[in-house]
């Protein structure tokens, strides 16, 4: 029984459906965080210029394994 609250108080990462800019990964990652996506978004555009492309890698892989909020 102690169990199963255990569960349910943890917060889950999920892709944004109303925060969304392409697929939800930074407004999710925005909510899970408590910050504002645009900021995330940012970050995420500085590392695709410094790393030569692999945050779009990233990016596209947590899309794929990140699941879509419910809503």
């Amino acid at each position: 029984m102690e169990n199963q609250d255990n569960n349910q108080n943890y917060k889950r990462l999920t892709r944004s459906k109303t925060n969304r800019s392409i697929a939800g990964v930074c407004g999710g990652l925005g909510e899970y965080l408590g910050i504002d996506p645009a900021v995330i978004r940012l970050l995420w555009v500085i590392g695709c210029f410094f790393s030569c492309g692999t945050g779009i890698l990233i990016y596209l892989v947590a899309a794929l394994i990140i699941p879509e909020e419910n809503s």
